[in-house]
């Protein structure tokens, strides 16, 4: 961010043009310290243990996936490109793990099958004939 002294504002040396982008990145910088600030106050392995295993998963993966983000975005500021550079296929590896857990969790949403109340389920659905007597006794009336 900028320094102590210009924090919260855009001084006169920047072209006026980009004055909007400026203070829109700097609340957006400001939003991130917000959101990480909870996560980064306890240690990681205070937060680790609160968590299920997909649930410390996904966090791994969202952790990864925004440093190399915001090294995608230190790139850019400093002129390099990006998709030339090795933090393409960084990103496409967490995005490919983040895609795996995903998969896991939808899994771990889905309807499950009990068998013994499906087999409950189906035999009380099915058509079952009354049975009133032996047939040879209804013949003989």
């Amino acid at each position: 961010m900028a320094g102590e002294a210009g924090r919260g504002e855009v001084d006169g040396a920047y072209p006026s043009e980009i004055k909007g982008q400026m203070i829109a990145f700097e609340k957006s910088l400001k939003a991130v310290d917000e959101a990480l600030e909870p996560l980064l106050a306890a240690s990681q392995d205070e937060v680790q243990q609160k968590l299920e295993p997909l649930e410390q998963a996904k966090l791994q993966m969202v952790s990864a996936f925004a440093i190399n983000s915001l090294f995608w975005m230190y790139l850019v500021t400093q002129g390099v490109d990006p998709k030339e550079h090795p933090i393409k296929q960084e990103l496409d590896r967490v995005r490919t793990y983040m895609n795996k857990v995903k998969v896991c969790e939808e899994k771990s949403k889905a309807a499950k099958l009990d068998p013994k109340v499906a087999s409950r389920f189906i035999r009380h659905a099915l058509w079952q004939p009354k049975h009133e007597g032996p047939p040879a006794a209804k013949r003989r009336k």
